[in-house]
């Protein structure tokens, strides 16, 4: 795969163009020509790790850096890797299948895991000096009838409770919070506001139902998942598949995975069909094969993880749902509709989703903790419609904190307004 048949930022062609990659074990720089190739459909925040990555390599004196790919090298003899197995820029799955397949692979994984060991904390610090204040809003549906002290128990020792002063209108819940005033106000959201002042994919709404994007004004930059209003590609999806894997002849997973490439959302699922990043981003979700075509909670959580890891947000909001009981004999393993299959009405498993999202949030917070973007700089507030407590886990210096009184909505809406500069 020569450089010249996928296209990168002018950054990094620069660098292809000196001749860096071809200094560096082919083990190594091979794998990031495969990721090259999906360059249109990455985040800005993956192509700036790739620019910053190899922007520090190209940084040091090319005998530092002989020296220490040195270890990698010598595996790489052991192994049998050469320009005829492996040809220069290029990845493939043969490539992966001789690495798994190498005695030496635990040996060749090891020395790779060593080298991010070094240059992830270096990309890492930099990030966080050039760091901004963040916010994430986690929001559990009202039909979830919990009451705040059985919510939250996971992760609740990290964060301070605060109670709130919900007003005697529980419809009002989130337009009060997200906007600072009853729906019929007609004002803008946070999310609105901030991705009307920052770059594209910086606001994010993952949610099962509408209540968040419901909200958003029309046009809005923000990004926005609703699993509800996915409906009609999700289905398509489940069809799709089954006729892939039951009725049409797939010689093996690159084919399989080929196919399955091709399934992108069309112009009337979706009105953000038109992106190649947010289309290949939904796309991908919704068949990595976890539940998240048939189970709404699972795509939220997903969904979330994955925009996290790509895309690192500024703000984002996150509403769970209610998921329906998964059905007897309802063939989730081949990517079938159970309302289809099985014609009993659906229930709604309050227990489980509750469960669910005990674990959900843990997984959530756990993610965000992760990444340098959002250490020591996030606000994240863990709500629940219509209750009258939220967890807070937020840096010292985020303005909301228990009180003489409970929190007015209104209230923290101006606290979170600050905390973004908005």
């Amino acid at each position: 795969m020569a450089a010249e048949s996928f296209k990168v930022s002018p950054t990094l062609q620069t660098l292809i163009d000196k001749g860096l990659f071809d200094r560096l074990p082919p083990t190594f720089s091979n794998y990031f020509f495969e990721q090259f190739r999906s360059w249109d459909t990455l985040f800005p925040a993956e192509q700036s790790y790739f620019e910053r990555l190899f922007g520090l390599l190209d940084a040091r004196p090319p005998a530092e850096v002989d020296a220490f790919f040195a270890p990698l090298r010598a595996v790489e003899q052991k192994m049998g890797v050469n320009e005829k197995l492996w040809p220069k820029r290029e990845f493939t799955l043969e490539q992966v299948d001789f690495l798994n397949r190498n005695p030496y692979y635990p040996q060749w994984r090891h020395e790779v895991v060593k080298i991010f060991d070094v240059l992830d904390p270096i990309l890492d610090a930099e990030v966080e000096r050039t760091g901004h204040a963040r916010l994430v809003i986690e929001i559990a549906p009202a039909d979830l009838a919990m009451s705040a002290d059985r919510m939250w128990l996971r992760i609740e020792k990290y964060g301070t409770r605060v109670p709130l002063d919900i007003g005697d209108n529980p419809d009002e819940f989130l337009p009060m919070l997200l906007t600072g005033a009853p729906k019929a106000a007609g004002k803008a959201t946070l999310l609105d506001q901030w991705a009307d002042s920052h770059p594209r994919y910086d606001a994010w709404a993952v949610e099962s139902a509408t209540p968040v994007t419901g909200l958003l004004k029309k046009g809005s930059g923000a990004v926005s998942y609703s699993y509800d209003r996915l409906q009609a590609y999700r289905e398509r999806l489940m069809e799709e598949v089954r006729k892939l894997v039951s009725s049409e002849q797939i010689r093996g997973p690159r084919e399989l995975s080929a196919r399955l490439k091709q399934l992108n959302i069309l112009a009337n699922e979706s009105d953000f069909a038109s992106d190649p990043v947010l289309s290949e981003f939904v796309r991908a979700i919704l068949l990595s094969g976890n539940g998240t075509l048939l189970l709404n909670n699972t795509f939220v959580e997903w969904a979330s993880v994955e925009a996290i890891r790509r895309a690192r947000p500024s703000m984002m909001a996150v509403g769970f749902g209610i998921r329906s009981k998964v059905k007897p004999f309802s063939s989730l393993l081949i990517y079938s509709d159970q309302d289809k299959v099985n014609p009993a009405p659906s229930q709604a498993d309050v227990l489980g989703s509750y469960v669910d999202l005990e674990i959900f949030h843990q997984y959530l917070w756990q993610e965000f903790g992760k990444h340098p973007e959002y250490r020591n700089s996030t606000a994240m507030l863990f709500v629940g419609d219509g209750v009258d407590q939220m967890l807070v886990v937020a840096p010292p210096d985020f303005p909301v904190r228990p009180g003489a009184k409970p929190w007015k909505l209104a209230d923290v809406h101006s606290a979170m307004r600050e905390w973004m500069n908005l």
